[in-house]
This record gives structure tokens, C-alpha cells and sequence, in this order.
């Protein structure tokens, strides 16, 4: 999904704001993700990041320097070693592709990749028209992806925390057996708070958007995954998600942990 992480900006009216108790309330304030035109924009910056005409795009926005995700492509790695150098990766709300251009060349050639997206309807038929490959691919629903290509790696980056149940979705990933899961980008509320529901609103030199977007409770979230060892957990390597103002007071954070079934 393509989102963005604001910087610190004083009492700015951008950033994320309030603790909602209705997602169709909010969402009928906010517009939701479909709104906006933000799939043309992204698709724009993709496309010249395909093409070599751009070296990096996170959540739409092209940049002159990549900066890498070293945690997930570790985890990838480790992945990929486990399971004797082929990597089948599904990217729930993986957007266009911008994690696989993003960590691609630094996956040896010598690993056997294929790389799943799974997303909206117009961002996958999209995906389908003008960036699908031998390797990406671009699928509607999780079980679609894996009756296609059976993936033992489960990506989830910037994607639970703008989903209506997400607690509901992450009982319903374990029927699918994952080997592993890497969640990346996920957002939290500090002192162990309960999950929190707020409006992101986005400023417009990006683009004009504004969604429902949830801090979780994060020892209530790692409850789905009883059945995993957490191998490594790690900060966001984006800069300014390590510390997150919520109605101008620092209350959250963004994180990540690879986990492996056991």
C-alpha cells in the first residue's frame, strides 16, 4: 500500500491525530486508499525506477539514493540459505513491486526467486499490465498466490496497521503456513497502551490522502504468532518512524521482527 511516514514537522495539521472508535466513520472522513489518484502516481514512479530512470521509490515518492531494508534482506537471505537457494516470497500490499526493486540486486543470481504481490484490484491488474516478469507477479488474494507458487516467505511491510481487522487477517494467515514472516514498518503504541486508531493525514506535497491507520499494542499483535520464535526484531530503517507523534506527542513507533515457525 503505498503510505508515508511524515517527519517532524511542529504542530503541523499533517502527520497522525486522534483515537477513533468506528473504521466506517473514519473512513467515510478520511476517504480511504482508493481515493486521490494515488495508484497513477505511484505506477509513475515505478515506471522510472523499471526503467533506470530513478534509483529508489518508497510509498510513491522517487528518491536519488536507495536505502536499503539491511534487516529484511537479511532475514531474506537466511530464508533463502534454509530453504536450498530458492526464495518464494509473497508481498501482502507490496504496492508495485517497491520492495522487490528495492532489495533485488542485492539477492544473488544463484538464488532461485520468485516474488508475489498481493493487492488491491486496480493495483494488480496494474502490476499485471505493465510490470509482471518471469519473477514478479501479482495475484488478488493470498490463496490465489499460493495455489500458483507456494511461498515460504510471508512479507508484510506498512500493510497491517491500514487494514479494518487486522487482528482478524493475522488469525486467518495461519491456515497458509508460512515458514516465515517478516513484519516490517508496523506501527505501535508506546507503554503498552491498546491499540489505537487514528487519522493519517498526509501532506500534499506528496500527495493529497488521508487514511484510518492503527498503533497496535504490541505484545497483543505478537499473540497471532504463538507458533513462531521471534529470531531478530528491529527497528524501522526508515528515518523518523523510530519515534512518532500522535496529536503532537511522541506515542509511537515503527518496528519489525523475522519470525520463524516452529
Amino acid at each position: 500500500m503505498p503510505l508515508f511516514k511524515l517527519k517532524k514537522r511542529g504542530k503541523s495539521k499533517y502527520g497522525w491525530f486522534g483515537d477513533y472508535k468506528n473504521w466506517a466513520e473514519l473512513t467515510a472522513l478520511s476517504g480511504g486508499y482508493e481515493a486521490n489518484g494515488i495508484l497513477d502516481i505511484t505506477k509513475a514512479s515505478l515506471l522510472k525506477v523499471k526503467t533506470g530512470e530513478a534509483v529508489y521509490e518508497r510509498d510513491s515518492v522517487l528518491f536519488d539514493k536507495k536505502l536499503y531494508p539491511y534487516s529484511m534482506i537479511s532475514a531474506l537471505l537466511y530464508s533463502a540459505v534454509a530453504c536450498g537457494g530458492a526464495l518464494n516470497v509473497l508481498d501482502f500490499g507490496g504496492s508495485l513491486g517497491s520492495t522487490y526493486y528495492q532489495v533485488r540486486d542485492l539477492i544473488p543470481s544463484s538464488v532461485k526467486l520468485q516474488w508475489s504481490v498481493v493487492e488491491q484490484t486496480d493495483y494488480v491488474k496494474c502490476g499485471q499490465e505493465l510490470f509482471e516478469d518471469e519473477i514478479l507477479k501479482f495475484h488478488f488474494t493470498i490463496a490465489e498466490s499460493m495455489s500458483s507458487v507456494k511461498a515460504d516467505v510471508l512479507i508484510l511491510s506498512s500493510v497491517v496497521q491500514y487494514l479494518e481487522k487486522p487482528h482478524d487477517f493475522l488469525n486467518e494467515i495461519q491456515g497458509f503456513g508460512f515458514k516465515y514472516i517478516i513484519i516490517d514498518r508496523t506501527s505501535f503504541i508506546k507503554d503498552n497502551q491498546p491499540d489505537r486508531l487514528t487519522l493519517q493525514v498526509v501532506p500534499p506535497d506528496i500527495y493529497e490522502a488521508r487514511y484510518p491507520a492503527w498503533f497496535f499494542n504490541e505484545k497483543k499483535l505478537l499473540e497471532h504468532f504463538n507458533n513462531y520464535d521471534i529470531k531478530v526484531e528491529f527497528d524501522s530503517y526508515v528515518p523518523g518512524e523510530q519515534d512518532i507523534e500522535i496529536d503532537h506527542v511522541k506515542r509511537g513507533y515503527d518496528k519489525g521482527f523475522f519470525l520463524i515457525k516452529n
